[in-house]
């Protein structure tokens, strides 16, 4: 194929993002579908599925692995990092929840959650085009349809769904600890007399602000996960395009938006080391945060 002919088949800068913003989904047939509505539960996206899936059993192989080598002397790099990180997520435990019998099972989960969230996370450091081609080529030798029609994204927490769906779950956590501590009826009975007291006729405007106060914090929770990594994936979309102008005609302006394309991507990997890490904690502290109001009464 010749240059030009290259080039009149290249997608246009908007096409490539499109494509690169949709996910492989499939109905429960496991056959390829595209949303085209706002909440569809008939689908899922697979290759957030499977990405989480593949980066939650590597963190539990990580901490397997630590467990398994650790020793009361010396330690080794390895078991020395691992140690700091459980210690420093104990002591932000301990400083929010004081319940020992609690502590043994939020601590590891929160080490747990933060390790996931930033492998998650840290997906978005990998060249944006890589795995997606590698899914492409492999489509093609299977289907043999244009690789064009092979969707994937490869960053789990810049899925609207997925970090919901996390943010969910720390909910339940938090409703099993309410109900825990303080039993159903305490549980129920804080519903409906916080926070404007137990005044009767207060009732259902306290049980409406607390379904409001749930309801609030676990969206905002997934939202400001989801929306930060998926700003950082479409900078990096934006600077990848930067690319192509390696192939264009005018040999000063293609060399100075390569130059330009090769230190915008630097510069912002290097910041997003930052925000892939903060996002993580800031999730874990959250969840350490609600888990703490669960154990404690208004």
């Amino acid at each position: 194929m010749s240059a030009e002919q290259a080039a009149a088949h290249a997608p246009t800068a908007g096409e490539y993002i499109q494509h690169h913003l949709r996910h492989l989904q499939l109905n429960f047939a496991f056959e390829p579908v595209k949303q085209t509505k706002l909440v569809d539960f008939s689908l899922f996206n697979a290759d957030s599925i499977f990405y989480s899936v593949v980066l939650g059993a590597l963190v539990c192989l990580i901490l397997w692995a630590a467990a398994r080598k650790a020793t009361a002397g010396v330690p080794g790099r390895f078991q020395a990092l691992v140690e700091i990180l459980v210690e420093f997520v104990d002591t932000q435990a301990r400083g929010l929840i004081h319940n020992k019998s609690s502590l043994k099972v939020v601590s590891p989960i929160a080490l747990t959650v933060f390790l996931w969230i930033f492998f998650m996370n840290a997906m978005d450091m990998l060249p944006v085009d890589w795995l997606p081609w590698l899914w492409g080529k492999a489509y093609e030798a299977t289907t043999g349809h244009d690789a064009s029609h092979a969707y994937m994204r490869v960053v789990p927490t810049a899925d609207l769904s997925a970090a919901l769906g996390m943010s969910v779950s720390v909910l339940l956590i938090t409703i099993y600890y309410n109900i825990k501590i303080k039993g159903l009826g305490g549980w129920a009975h804080e519903l409906v007399t916080a926070p404007f007291g137990s005044k009767i006729f207060m009732a259902p405007v306290n049980f409406v602000m607390q379904l409001i106060e749930y309801g609030s914090k676990t969206i905002s929770h997934g939202m400001r996960l989801f929306g930060n990594m998926f700003a950082g994936e479409l900078v990096f979309m934006l600077i990848a395009m930067l690319g192509a102008a390696w192939n264009w005609g005018n040999p000063i302006l293609s060399g100075g938006l390569g130059v330009a394309h090769i230190l915008a991507g630097s510069v912002w990997a290097i910041f997003h080391i930052l925000v892939i890490t903060l996002q993580a904690f800031i999730f874990m502290m959250l969840f350490l945060i609600y888990a703490g109001q669960a154990h404690s009464s208004h």
